[in-house]
């Protein structure tokens, strides 16, 4: 089982992200794109990064809006390291 972080830990961490917001025992984000294929293409890249960490997110897509949720289902639902190595590497794409 994933080791969950603090709610500290997990403040200090999110305040390092751009645009990352910590609720509901979860990370999340909202990108938008100039349009719809931008927005599906960045889904894909992103899946590539989430199956490399064997994690994946909840993502809600609606034209050139993606919303991504994170967190750990293996860790009770609650945030652990591996969700903040996934939100790094989908700013990373982004």
């Amino acid at each position: 089982m994933k080791k969950n972080l603090s709610e500290i830990t997990i403040i200090k961490k999110v305040a390092q992200l751009s645009g990352w917001t910590f609720e509901k025992n979860s990370l999340r984000k909202s990108y938008v794109f100039k349009d719809f294929r931008e927005a599906i293409t960045f889904i894909l890249r992103i899946s590539y990064e989430a199956e490399e960490l064997n994690h994946h997110p909840e993502i809600f897509n609606c034209f050139n809006r993606v919303e991504i949720i994170l967190n750990t289902h293996e860790a009770g639902n609650k945030v652990t390291q591996r969700d903040f190595d996934l939100a790094k590497a989908m700013d990373s794409i982004s």
